[in-house]
This record gives C-alpha cells, structure tokens and sequence, in this order.
C-alpha cells in the first residue's frame, strides 16, 4: 500500500483539507521532494467504545444463561 505524498507548499496551502480524507496509512510531508513529516490518523481507543451504546441497545431476558436446565452431575 502506498502512502501519498504531498509537497509542503500544497500542504500549507490546503491545510486542513487533507484531515478530511485522510487515509488510514497517513500521508507523507515533502519538501523539495524530501520527506520531511508523516500525518497519520489518531488511533480510536478501545476504551472510548465502551458504553458507546447505552440507550441504543436493550436487553431482555437473563443474558447469563442459555435458559436450558441441566445437572451438572450427570
């Protein structure tokens, strides 16, 4: 997979543009052809998913069981 590459003066001059699309790989920051900078997207944590759907989703029933009865010494 390539990352795309972007001079700084493009870079300077659409600033911002690039953060709307900016691929998951990033995008690398050139001057006179030279990298000098790698953009790359923040990383969503785990940890921010949780509770992410409360409200969303409703629960019925015992969620800890499979509703079948059994013995566990037979």
């Amino acid at each position: 997979m390539d990352m795309k590459s972007l001079n700084v003066s493009e870079f300077r001059e659409h600033c911002l543009t690039p953060f709307d699309q900016l691929p998951a790989e990033g995008i690398v920051v050139t001057k006179r052809g030279k990298p000098i900078a790698r953009v790359t997207p923040v990383r969503q944590d785990s940890a921010d998913l949780i509770g992410r759907l409360a409200g969303v989703l409703e629960i019925t029933g015992d969620i800890l069981t499979t509703g079948e009865q059994w013995n566990a010494e037979s």
